[in-house]
């Protein structure tokens, strides 16, 4: 136990001193939850939670600054001093602070009918989900209390709901997808009764609002290893509670390209997303993109294969569908449709012109085009190819990369036809645009004449030239416009090694 003890001494001392602070107004006070189980694995807690034996009037009296929001006791102190006002540093210093209470008739499978204040931190902890979240800890006295083996469970890498399973996720269903990510974030097992339960029991996370589900559902996209959980979630009849459309692509075979049926590489996608630690909207949109290959599957004679015409068209609908459902913000709709919309760009990089690119980069926005291309390396690695990145996409990358570059034109220039006529009082001609391309040459050789005022000057000596020397001047600004895009694209193909 001793071993376990010295865990704690790295706590924040914002924690301790609200501890101390409770304690010495005769209340008791214990650290609990997720900490708890955070600190005992060596984990960097996301946050601390005290319980107390005091009310919430109680706990308010003894803190100068509180605020209470809610019908469950919690009470956040603000431990930052008065004159700190950065908003980042006044969250973190907040300490969540929650009476002992028992709970009672969950009659809708979400929230208590009734909160009570328990007399016992024992009471407390017998009403927490899982046993590595009913372990608490006390400072004063170096104790830890752990009534319903937690600490075993946590050392043997097993989630196992509190007293029995059925009660435990009949109070609050969102409990049977919680069991299935902390099984995913904390790398444990599910013992087999609370498994056995969340199958019996599955059908209760209808009854859970889309928000909440939404919520928990995201933190387990944000586990390491989320490809499974999923799967376990399908295993045990939860998936098809809330993502029906997911487990559509089982047993649909693909065409030749694919080792994997639509639902294997769905997940195969997806996790290659989440090995490169990329966003949570990534990793969604990697989930979704053919997620409605099964429903535009055709067989082609012609091609002795599948075809999924129109896959990605009517998948950006259902996906769009799915997180309005889920009550995903709007933004975050838009980005994974946007996706998932034009995941099958580009299959032939000899016929693929800088114009497509460029149209291309208008419709997902410049901002994506990037995540974009990121989700076709997780499609192909999804199909089975164990290279990210073959010549194909390399040569995707460099036209995206000279497509953005914004090339060496005559914009460029602190003057243009009309300044030029206005300072030479010269009328509309071909005469301009001979001079804008001189200027430009001389530009291109010594920037730092790229100022209106050399430039209205020397525009006033250049329309006193001949035509003839014009076009000659004129000719020099042409070639070495060209001369400077060829340079450019010349470092984007070398950077890409593509030719």
């Amino acid at each position: 136990m001793l071993d376990y003890l010295d865990k704690f001494k790295n706590a924040p001392k914002e924690v301790r001193l609200v501890v101390a602070m409770l304690e010495h107004s005769g209340f008791e006070a214990y650290i609990v939850g997720g900490c708890v189980r955070d600190l005992l694995m060596d984990r960097v807690p996301n946050d601390y939670d005290v319980t107390t034996n005091a009310t919430p009037e109680q706990i308010i009296s003894i803190f100068p600054r509180t605020f209470y929001e809610n019908t469950y006791g919690t009470v956040g102190v603000v431990t930052a001093p008065e004159s700190e006002t950065d908003s980042e540093k006044l969250k973190k210093s907040i300490v969540e602070v929650t009476p002992y209470r028992i709970e009672s008739e969950y009659r809708d499978n979400r929230h208590p009918d009734v909160v009570k204040w328990a007399k016992t931190l024992e009471e407390d902890l017998s009403r927490r989900d899982f046993t590595c979240n009913a372990v608490a800890y006390n400072f004063t006295r170096n104790e830890i209390i752990d009534p319903f083996d937690g600490i075993k469970d946590i050392k043997d890498m097993i989630v196992r709901a509190v007293g029995e399973a059925d009660n435990r996720f009949r109070e609050d269903a969102l409990r049977l997808l919680r069991a299935l990510r902390f099984s995913g974030q904390l790398g444990f097992d599910i013992d087999p009764i609370t498994r056995e339960s969340i199958i019996n029991n599955a059908s209760l996370v209808k009854n859970v609002s889309y928000e909440r589900v939404r919520e928990e559902f995201c933190k387990i996209l944000m586990t390491k290893n989320p490809k499974n959980v999923i799967e376990t979630a399908h295993n045990l009849g939860l998936l098809k509670c809330f993502l029906p459309e997911l487990e559509k692509g089982i047993g649909i075979s693909q065409n030749q390209a694919h080792k994997f049926d639509v639902w294997e590489h769905n997940l195969r996608t997806m996790q290659h997303a989440v090995d490169k630690n990329w966003p949570l909207e990534l990793r969604l949109a990697a989930l979704f993109h053919d997620i409605s290959k099964p429903e535009t599957r055709r067989f082609s004679h012609e091609k002795n294969d599948y075809t999924f015409y129109g896959h990605e068209v009517v998948g950006a609908r259902v996906a769009r569908e799915i997180m309005e459902r889920l009550k995903f913000p709007k933004d975050d709709v838009e980005y994974v449709s946007t996706m998932v919309r034009w995941h099958m760009f580009f299959s032939d990089t000899e016929q693929v012109t800088l114009s497509a690119v460029r149209r291309l980069i208008n419709n997902v926005g410049k901002d994506n085009i990037w995540d974009l291309i990121n989700l076709r390396i997780c499609d192909r690695v999804g199909t089975g190819r164990p290279k990210e990145e073959p010549y194909r996409f390399r040569k995707y990358q460099s036209m995206v990369e000279q497509a953005m570059q914004d090339p060496v034109t005559l914009k460029m220039l602190k003057t243009n036809g009309e300044r030029i006529m206005s300072v030479t009082q010269e009328t509309p001609g071909p005469k301009i645009g001979l001079v804008l391309h001189a200027l430009f040459a001389e530009v291109l050789d010594d920037p730092t004449k790229n100022t209106a005022e050399y430039l209205d000057n020397r525009a006033k000596e250049l329309v006193t030239h001949e035509i003839d020397t014009l076009k000659m001047l004129a000719n020099q600004g042409k070639m070495g416009m060209e001369e400077e895009n060829e340079k450019k694209v010349a470092i984007i193909r070398k950077q890409f090694h593509v030719k």
